[in-house]
C-alpha cells in the first residue's frame, strides 16, 4: 500500500519534532488507535449489514449501541480503544477479540524476558521502565504458564524409530519442594538424541528428587512409549546401575561411560600440581587403539601413580565394561560417542539460563523455563558434525538396525 505525499503531508502537520510523532501522545500511537477503531467499525458494520450514517430496515432489531472504553497494553505502552458494540452483544470482532488485552506480541516479549531468566517482578520493572505498562504478577504467571501446553505436547510427540546415539544426563536445580517448603537441589533429567541425518534432537526432560537408575529406567520406556524402537549407543554417566536400566527397555543399546566424565572424575583425586601429568597419562588409556593396548596403559597408569592415588585406576576398572565398548568403533564414530560435550553445551546453556534465578517455587516453574532454554538450544544449529563418515560406519557396522 502506497500512502499520497497529500495525506502524509496532513498527517505530519504540527509535527514538530521526535516526541510529536512517536511520544505517548504523539501521531503514531494515536494513529494506531484511530485505524484499529476504524477497522473495529468496518467489522461492526459487515456484521448488522448497513453503514453507519444510515438507517437499518424496520425488521432489523440489532442494531448500533455506542462503544466501551478498553486498554490494551503493546509495545507502544497502554492503548485506549473505543470498541462499538451491537444491542444484541453478538458482535464478535477479529481484530481484538473479545478479553483480549494485549497486542503486538507482548505475550511474546514476556516469554522472551522468561526465558532470558528474570523472575516476575524483573518482568513487571522492565515492562514498566521501557514501555509504561503495569502489568501484574497473575497476568505474566498467566502468560508464561502458556508455554507449558507447549511443554505437554513436546513431551508427549512421537519420535523416531531408531537413534544411532542417544546421550543421557542429569544436572541439579535448586526447587522448592511442594510438601516440606524447603528448598531441595532437584535432579533434572535430559535426553539428546542424534537422528540417523545427524540431527541433534532434545528427546524430553523430566524432573525428580535425585538422581537414580530406577528414575532413569521410567524415562527409558516413556521414551519406547513414545515410539523409540532401537538406540544402537547410550553415552552415560558412571552411575551405577544405569546401563542395566537402559539394557532392561532396550536390550541391543551399547553402553558407553562418558570418557571425560571419567577423566573429570579421576583428577578430582589428585593434586593441583599433578593435574596435567596425570591427565596427559589418562589420555593414553582412552586413545589406545584397542581395548588391550587400553588396558595396559591402565596398568602403566596403575603403576605410576597407584601409590600416590590409588583411588584414581581402581574407578576406571570398576566402569571397564562400558568404557571398553569404545575401542570397537572406528575414529569417526569414537570422535562423536568420546565425549558427551553435545549434552554438555545444552547443559551450558539451561544453566546460563537458570543461574540468574536463586530457586524455583515449583517444578513447573523450572520446567518452563528449561525447555525455553532448550528451545533456544535447537534453534542455534542442530547438524552434528562430521557426521557423513560417522553414518557410513554405522551403516557398516549396524546394516540390519541402521536404516536411512
Amino acid at each position: 500500500m502506497t500512502i499520497s505525499k497529500e495525506v502524509l503531508d496532513e498527517l505530519l502537520n504540527g509535527v514538530k519534532n521526535a516526541d510529536d510523532l512517536l511520544g505517548d501522545q504523539g501521531l503514531m500511537k494515536e494513529l494506531k488507535v484511530r485505524l484499529m477503531e476504524r477497522m473495529l467499525g468496518a467489522e461492526l458494520t459487515e456484521h448488522l449489514g448497513y453503514e453507519p450514517d444510515t438507517q437499518p430496515t424496520n425488521q432489523q432489531s440489532n442494531r448500533r449501541n455506542g462503544t466501551s472504553r478498553k486498554t490494551l497494553k503493546g509495545n507502544d505502552g497502554a492503548l485506549p480503544i473505543d470498541v462499538p458494540r451491537d444491542r444484541e452483544g453478538s458482535f464478535e470482532p477479529e481484530l481484538i477479540k473479545k478479553g483480549q488485552t494485549r497486542i503486538d506480541g507482548m505475550d511474546d516479549k514476556i516469554i522472551g524476558l522468561y526465558a532470558a531468566g528474570l523472575s516476575t517482578r524483573d518482568i513487571r520493572a522492565h515492562l514498566e521502565e521501557v514501555y509504561g505498562l503495569k502489568v501484574s504478577a497473575d497476568l505474566i504467571s498467566r502468560v508464561t504458564d502458556a508455554v507449558l501446553e507447549e511443554v505437554s505436547d513436546w513431551q508427549n510427540r512421537a519420535l523416531e524409530p531408531m537413534y544411532p546415539i542417544v546421550f543421557l544426563d542429569a544436572l541439579r536445580v535448586k526447587i522448592r519442594d511442594a510438601e516440606s517448603r524447603q528448598v531441595k537441589n532437584k535432579a533434572v533429567y535430559v535426553a539428546l538424541g542424534v537422528t540417523p541425518e545427524g540431527e541433534r534432537e532434545v528427546l524430553g526432560l523430566w524432573v525428580a528428587n535425585n538422581e537414580g537408575a530406577k528414575f532413569w529406567l521410567s524415562v527409558m520406556n516413556n521414551l519406547r512409549n513414545r515410539g523409540v524402537e532401537d538406540i544402537l549407543i547410550a553415552v552415560v554417566d558412571g552411575l551405577k546401575g544405569f546401563p542395566d536400566a537402559i539394557n532392561a527397555a532396550f536390550p541391543d543399546t551399547t553402553v558407553q561411560t562418558c570418557i571425560v566424565h571419567l577423566v573429570r572424575h579421576s583428577l578430582n583425586f589428585c593434586g593441583w600440581k599433578d593435574r596435567k601429568n596425570v591427565a596427559k597419562d589418562l589420555r593414553r588409556i582412552y586413545q589406545a587403539t584397542d581395548d588391550v593396548e587400553a588396558e595396559k596403559a591402565l596398568a602403566d597408569f596403575e603403576a605410576e601413580w597407584g601409590t600416590k592415588y590409588p583411588s584414581i585406576a581402581p574407578s576406571w576398572r570398576r566402569a571397564w565394561q562400558e568404557v571398553i565398548p569404545f575401542f570397537a568403533f572406528p575414529p569417526a564414530v569414537r570422535k562423536i560417542i568420546y565425549t558427551t560435550n553435545a549434552i554438555e553445551s545444552l547443559n551450558r546453556v539451561i544453566r546460563k539460563t537458570t543461574k540468574t534465578r536463586g530457586s524455583f517455587p515449583t517444578d513447573d516453574a523450572a520446567t518452563k523455563l528449561i525447555y525455553l532454554a532448550i528451545r533456544s538450544f535447537e534453534k542455534t544449529g542442530r547438524a552434528v558434525r562430521e557426521w557423513v563418515a560417522a553414518r557410513n560406519q554405522f551403516a557398516i557396522l549396524y546394516p540390519e538396525r541402521f536404516n536411512i
